[in-house]
């Protein structure tokens, strides 16, 4: 009888933090700690905030100084899609108070992460975003989706194609919106619509080097946003 309490008692704690962690599916508490400790902007702060995935948040890690010398906050989370940022995009952009937000998404919805999705839905999560920031008066960069030819953890799918569609949807709105496009693709792709070697860790994540690439052009999209302020 005691083995049965036992086994009960587990199998409710285990259903109940799989409760908890369900009801978190944007991750929302990944940030809350930081984003609380975080003082408000000085008057003449600049603040900007990366929103993205793990290219974004392993970024801060590969290249610490690119956040850490400028005002730049990391809100990058490993594995999310579109919708889930989309979801988080008050608490870790809007209530941060920046004055810039720097949008990069896409790439684990093409992964399917959270089942399949389609890319005109991508493009209308992160144009969402987009018009969440611009109603909250925070200026918008756009960012293309890095190319990549596989995904190491998602088999079978043949991402290169619908990456290109999507950053044409997202250069599109951009350009209809008159906001700041930055194509981080265009200098990191090889010949097979893939993720140039000398530029990635792997098919999808950057090396320092592809950072460097990507931080010089984000950096001139940053100062021409801020003009606008």
């Amino acid at each position: 009888m005691k083995s049965l309490k036992s086994l009960l008692v587990i199998l409710f704690i285990g259903c109940l933090s799989s409760s908890v962690m369900a009801q978190d599916w944007a991750d929302l508490g990944r940030y809350a700690e930081a984003n609380s400790e975080l003082a408000a902007p000085s008057v003449d702060e600049n603040r900007v905030v990366f929103m993205g995935n793990s290219i974004t948040e392993k970024w801060k890690k590969y290249d610490p100084s690119f956040f850490n010398e400028n005002p730049y906050i990391c809100r990058g989370i490993s594995g999310q899609v579109s919708s889930q940022m989309l979801l988080r995009f008050r608490p870790d952009v809007i209530e941060l108070q920046a004055k810039v937000v720097v949008i990069s998404a896409g790439t684990n919805d093409i992964a399917e992460n959270k089942g399949p999705i389609g890319i005109d839905a991508i493009a209308g999560n992160v144009f969402s975003m987009a018009e969440l920031a611009q109603a909250n008066g925070i200026k918008v960069v756009l960012t293309s989706v890095l190319p990549a030819i596989s995904f190491s953890w998602r088999k079978g799918i043949e991402p290169a194609d619908k990456i290109v569609v999507l950053n044409k949807l997202i250069k599109g709105y951009a350009k209809k919106n008159n906001l700041i496009y930055v194509d981080y693709y265009k200098p990191m792709v090889n010949e097979q619509k893939g993720l140039k070697k000398e530029y990635g860790r792997d098919t999808v994540h950057p090396s320092i080097k592809g950072y460097k690439v990507m931080e010089k052009l984000v950096k001139k999209a940053i100062k021409k946003a801020l003009k606008g302020c």
